[in-house]
């Protein structure tokens, strides 16, 4: 048995802990977590107390001391993986390994050999919570034999080569193979069930360890500021509308509820803020009695501000599909902070869909209902923003009012055809404010067939790439 451990060059921490914990809190400002002074220091007391024997403790005590948001762990958790690493340099590796075999203790050129090597390791450890040495070992040193390659700044490591040579499908199989053997033939459906869950959970789990591996051993050749500029994972509400996966988008509807929270107590502070009105004549002689008549405190008449109705116009069409959804749901949220909401959609043609948004619609399937249901195309399916514009006003003529507030949702991208500028600007004069939220970025508009530059002559249009910049946006355009 030999046990070798190659140390890193340089210290984690050369300011000390102290040090050390600032820098941490500091790069989860940079990732968007919110980490104050006194977050900072309950954490620092967190360490004291803890100490630096269970990372794992530590990794909890920490989060407990800095997160307040469940949507953050994951970039909580890569951070912490690259800020306190769970080794340095090439981890210990033990080995049995006969002397012919290479210095990574894996066979040369023996793919197959090494996979059997990682089945068996993976049916030893049947609870992957508390894995075994082996196998975190097995982890590195498939990392360093089949994940290193040679970049323009120096070596590292790419978990996509290292899961590719591992090949986890067929381990997946044969994992699953080993779990319904002891059922025989014919094992029940439920117990089938559970060995392809188990033997996904395992897979999954191989992934993570991987992906941590080679970010740790890539934080040690390029530095941690490469690894948290490509290899953490954007919070939900930092992530671009337009390049947002399937499950981001899912993540990102779950920030609505508490941005929808925050939204309306800001609007509500503003609102008490900005209260002033004439004088209340009879509540201050009333308050006055207590004074000997002198009416020391003037009472103001409370404003009533009238809620506006609000207007959404919205592309539905697939490049910005996902943009509408997510700001529908938010609008829907703040639905209180207007007298009526009327919702429209468009692909080429407009139609209404506010009897989809009723209080207690499930929202969910009322936007999938959209481009099932509604008519928001009668040509060729592709956007057509003239053609929406002039469909509405014919359509709907007096929806727009002076109490009336626009919104239009789209990145104005008209496939070449007739924008209706003059159309638009009909519209934007009869509401009594006008806005376009638009995904795209500013440095995009009026490229290609983009008929942003257009529509800015005629009304004020924002951009809104992300989650947090839509609720910026918002935040400014609700009504006091």
């Amino acid at each position: 048995m030999a046990t070798r451990r190659i140390r890193p060059t340089r210290p984690l921490a050369p300011h000390g802990l102290p040090g050390h914990l600032v820098g941490f809190v500091e790069a989860l400002r940079g990732s968007g977590i919110a980490v104050g002074p006194s977050e900072t220091v309950d954490a620092g007391r967190v360490m004291a107390t803890l100490g630096l024997g269970d990372r794992e403790v530590l990794r909890e005590g920490i989060a407990c001391a800095v997160l307040r948001r469940p949507d953050h762990r994951d970039t909580y958790d890569a951070m912490f993986d690259l800020w306190f690493p769970a080794a340095l340099g090439a981890r210990v590796v033990v080995t049995d390994e006969a002397p012919d075999e290479d210095s990574e203790g894996l066979p040369p050129d023996d793919v197959e050999a090494m996979r059997q090597m990682l089945l068996d390791l993976l049916n030893d450890n049947q609870d992957l919570a508390d894995m075994d040495e082996r196998l975190v070992a097995m982890i590195a040193r498939i990392v360093e034999a089949y994940g290193k390659y040679s970049s323009s700044r120096g070596p590292s490591y790419s978990s996509y080569q290292a899961l590719k040579a591992m090949a986890l499908d067929e381990l997946e199989g044969k994992l699953l193979a080993g779990l319904l053997a002891p059922y025989g033939d014919e094992p029940t459906p439920s117990q089938e069930q559970i060995a392809k869950a188990l033997a996904a959970q395992k897979i999954a789990q191989l992934r993570k360890m991987v992906d941590a591996e080679t970010k740790r051993r890539t934080a040690e050749q390029l530095g941690r500021d490469h690894v948290q500029m490509y290899g953490i994972p954007q919070l939900s509400e930092n992530v671009e509308f337009l390049r947002a996966s399937g499950e981001q988008l899912r993540q990102m509807r779950r920030v609505v509820a508490p941005l929808a929270r925050t939204l309306a107590t800001r609007l509500a502070a503003r609102r008490r803020r900005s209260r002033a009105g004439t004088v209340d004549l009879r509540k201050t002689l009333r308050k006055s009695m207590s004074t000997g008549g002198v009416p020391i405190e003037v009472v103001l008449k409370k404003p009533r501000p009238a809620r506006p109705e609000l207007v959404v116009l919205c592309d539905v069409s697939g490049s910005v599909a996902g943009f509408s959804h997510f700001t529908l749901l938010l609008v829907h949220a703040l639905r209180q902070q207007f007298s009526r909401v009327r919702v429209f959609a468009f692909i080429d043609t407009t139609d209404e869909v506010t009897h989809m948004f009723g209080p207690e619609a499930d929202l969910a399937v009322a936007i999938q209902r959209i481009t099932r249901e509604a008519g928001v195309y009668a040509r060729d399916g592709h956007s057509d923003y003239g053609n929406a514009f002039v469909s509405f006003v014919q359509a709907f003529p007096n929806v727009l009012s002076p109490r009336s507030s626009l919104l239009v949702l789209g990145d104005g991208r008209t496939n070449y055809r007739n924008p209706a500028t003059d159309v638009l600007e009909d519209m934007v004069t009869a509401a009594r404010h006008a806005h376009w939220l638009n995904p795209e970025p500013r440095h995009l508009w009026g490229s290609g067939d983009s008929a942003v530059p257009r529509y800015e002559e005629v009304i004020t249009m924002h951009e809104c790439r992300s989650a947090k910049q839509l609720a910026a946006v918002i935040d400014q355009l609700l009504p006091v």
